[in-house]
C-alpha cells in the first residue's frame, strides 16, 4: 500500500511541476536515433531513408533526429544480420530489404519466388493489398514496428562475358548473389554457380573477374557505373523484386509519445511513396531511359521475348514449389489472385 502511495505522490507531483505523461515519455527521448541502410543516398533506397529522417526531425520540431548508417556499418557490413539487430535494439530505425530479412522471417521469401510479379502492378497489388497487411503482422510479430512499403526495384541480371537470352547461357557462370538460400537454390537451377557475398565484398570481386556477374536493380548499375568493373552485359528479366520495409525497434516505438508515433508513421508513408517514385523513374516510361543510358555506356542490354522469358520461368518452377511450403501456402494463393486481380 506505501508503495503504490510514493507512485501516486511522484505522479501528483510530476504534473503539480508540470510533467505530464507526455513530458516525462519525451524526457527519455534519445539525442539521436541510428538508422540502419544498405546503401546511401543518391540511391533510391538511401534516398528513402534521408526523406523520412528529414520529414521527421521537421515535423516533430527536433524532438526525434535521425542519423542514417549507410553500408550496414552498424553491423559490419552482415546485411542479413540486420533484422536481428533490429530487435536487439542495436540499431533503432530502418529501411530494410525483404530479401535480407527473409532469414528472420521466412515469409518475406514471397517477393523472391521466381518471376511471380510480371509488373509495378504486381508489386503494387501486394504490397498495398490485404498480402501487405500479412507481411507487417508478421513482420510486427517478428520484433519490430512496420510502418510503410518503399522499393528496390526489380532486380536484373549484369555479366562480363555474353548475353544471356536462354537459361544454357548462364551454365558456369559465377554469379554473385545475396545471402539469402532461394538465391542459391534458383541460379542452381539455371545452371549457374551462384555465390553468396555482400555487397561490400562483391564489387572487387567483379572488378577482378572472381565472379562474373549479378543481379540488381539497374540504379545501381548507373549510380556505380558498373561497366567500369566488367560489367557488360545486361538482362532484363524481372525475376523478381525487393520491397523495402520502413521500421523502428519496438522499446524505442514505444518510448514515444501517441502523437509523435502519428508522425513518425506518416513520415514513412509520405517518404515511402516518394522514394517509389524515384526507384522507378526511367523505367516505367515507355522507351525507359535508364536502358537508353546504360547502353550508351558501350553496354550491351538484352531485352527477353515472352519466349524467351518463359524457358526461365519454366526452369525455377521447381524452386517456385519447393519454397512455396517455406513462405506458407495460403500466404502465396493469396499473393496469386492479387497478382492475376491487379489493376494494370
Amino acid at each position: 500500500m506505501k508503495f503504490r502511495r510514493t507512485l501516486l505522490g511522484l505522479a501528483l507531483a510530476a504534473t503539480a511541476l508540470g510533467f505530464g505523461t507526455g513530458a516525462m515519455a519525451q524526457a527519455a527521448y534519445k539525442a539521436e536515433y541510428k538508422m540502419s541502410l544498405v546503401l546511401g543516398p543518391p540511391t533510391p533506397w538511401g534516398m528513402a531513408g534521408k526523406i523520412w529522417s528529414d520529414l521527421v526531425k521537421e515535423r516533430t520540431a527536433g524532438r526525434i533526429n535521425i542519423k542514417l548508417f549507410p553500408g550496414v556499418s552498424l553491423i559490419q557490413g552482415d546485411q542479413t544480420r540486420e533484422f536481428s539487430a533490429l530487435r536487439q535494439g542495436v540499431i533503432d530505425m530502418a529501411v530494410g530489404s525483404t530479401i535480407n530479412w527473409s532469414p528472420q522471417v521466412k515469409e518475406l521469401n514471397l517477393f523472391s519466388l521466381p518471376f511471380l510479379m510480371p509488373d509495378y502492378a504486381a508489386i503494387d497489388a501486394l504490397t498495398q493489398g490485404e498480402v501487405g497487411k500479412k507481411i507487417f503482422a508478421t513482420v510486427d510479430k517478428a520484433g519490430a514496428v512496420p510502418l510503410a512499403w518503399g522499393e528496390n526495384g526489380f532486380r536484373e541480371l549484369t555479366n562480363s562475358k555474353k548475353p544471356i537470352k536462354s537459361p544454357d547461357d548462364l551454365k558456369g557462370m559465377k554469379i554473385r548473389v545475396v545471402g539469402s538460400p532461394i538465391y542459391s537454390d534458383m541460379f542452381t537451377a539455371l545452371g549457374a554457380n551462384p555465390t553468396q557475398m555482400s555487397w561490400a565484398d562483391a564489387q572487387p570481386a567483379l572488378a577482378s573477374g572472381a565472379v562474373d556477374g549479378q543481379e540488381n536493380p539497374l540504379f545501381l548499375f548507373t549510380v556505380l557505373k558498373m561497366h567500369t568493373v566488367g560489367q557488360k552485359f545486361v538482362t532484363t528479366w524481372g525475376y523478381v523484386a525487393d520491397p523495402l520495409i520502413f521500421v523502428v525497434n519496438k522499446e524505442v516505438w514505444a518510448s514515444w509519445t501517441p502523437a509523435d508515433q502519428a508522425i513518425v508513421r506518416q513520415a514513412a508513408i509520405d517518404a515511402g511513396k516518394q522514394e517509389i517514385a524515384i526507384a522507378r523513374k526511367g523505367l516505367v516510361e515507355a522507351d525507359k531511359p535508364v536502358l537508353k543510358d546504360i547502353a550508351g555506356m558501350g553496354v550491351t542490354v538484352t531485352q527477353l521475348s515472352t519466349e524467351e522469358r518463359a524457358a526461365f520461368v519454366k526452369a525455377t518452377r521447381p524452386v517456385y514449389e519447393k519454397w512455396t511450403n517455406t513462405v506458407g501456402v495460403d500466404l502465396v494463393r493469396a499473393a496469386e489472385k492479387a497478382v492475376a486481380d491487379r489493376k494494370k
